[in-house]
């Protein structure tokens, strides 16, 4: 969804025509960090210690190298590499303390039909519940935060989160927290019911045009700074002459 309203040319590119891109070295690192910030949820909480998360790197990076073995030719220097997803996991420790608290869930999978041509899924990074039964909603970015003005954009993807929950569990999240190791710096929101429902308008919407440009095949190309990221830049008609 985020990519048919970022560019439906660019939806087709992956959803439909299935293209194959190169991994992106931003995405790889923040699949490492997200790996280590996972399993260290497995050790004791006295345990869960910046240390302890260093030492969970080099394993992760060996497993992530095994299933993606061009990163090979991505990672020139593995030292700075390392080195980098150290100073990210620095940052998230000045941000939380993962001692005082247990996750409920990690990865956690949420799924809904929300029409009936359209089925919605997304895996909520980690996901706690209070002793007294308030849900809080984490999501780990590695990059930096959204400048101000943009912070409702970052928030949508843990508004959809928020709405699948509540469906399906009947009780609606107290906190979504985003928190950004690019610049240390964390936004937090308290959905209301009335953000919620709106959010389910807005992916009904989003369905309903995915669903009219199948059916029409038109995607039109939607230019924007975004276009100087994108892998498939060289074949899109906006650019190609």
């Amino acid at each position: 969804m985020n990519d048919f309203t970022n560019c439906p040319q660019l939806y087709k590119y992956r959803a439909i025509d299935l293209l194959p891109e190169p991994p992106s070295i931003d995405a790889e690192r923040g699949k490492l960090i997200h790996s280590v910030l996972e399993d260290i949820f497995e050790l004791p909480a006295a345990d869960r210690t910046f240390e302890s998360a260093v030492d969970l790197l080099p394993e992760s990076w060996s497993a992530q190298l095994e299933k993606t073995p061009e990163l090979n030719a991505l990672v020139l220097d593995e030292k700075e590499w390392m080195d980098r997803a150290q100073a990210l996991l620095t940052n998230y420790f000045s941000l939380e303390n993962p001692t005082t608290f247990e996750p409920t869930y990690r990865e956690l999978h949420l799924e809904r039909n929300i029409s009936d041509e359209v089925y919605l899924h997304g895996y909520v990074d980690r996901l706690d519940i209070a002793p007294t039964g308030e849900v809080r909603i984490v999501d780990y970015k590695t990059g930096k935060s959204p400048k101000p003005g943009w912070e409702d954009k970052a928030l949508f993807q843990l508004r959809v989160y928020a709405l699948l929950y509540w469906q399906n569990h009947g009780v609606l999240p107290r906190m979504l927290k985003l928190i950004y190791l690019g610049d240390v710096k964390t936004i937090e929101s308290q959905p209301t019911e009335a953000q919620l429902t709106s959010t389910e308008k807005k992916l009904n919407n989003i369905g309903s045009e995915i669903l009219t440009a199948i059916e029409t095949g038109h995607f039109p190309t939607r230019k924007s700074k975004l276009c100087d990221w994108c892998f498939f830049k060289a074949i899109c008609p906006a650019h190609v002459k």
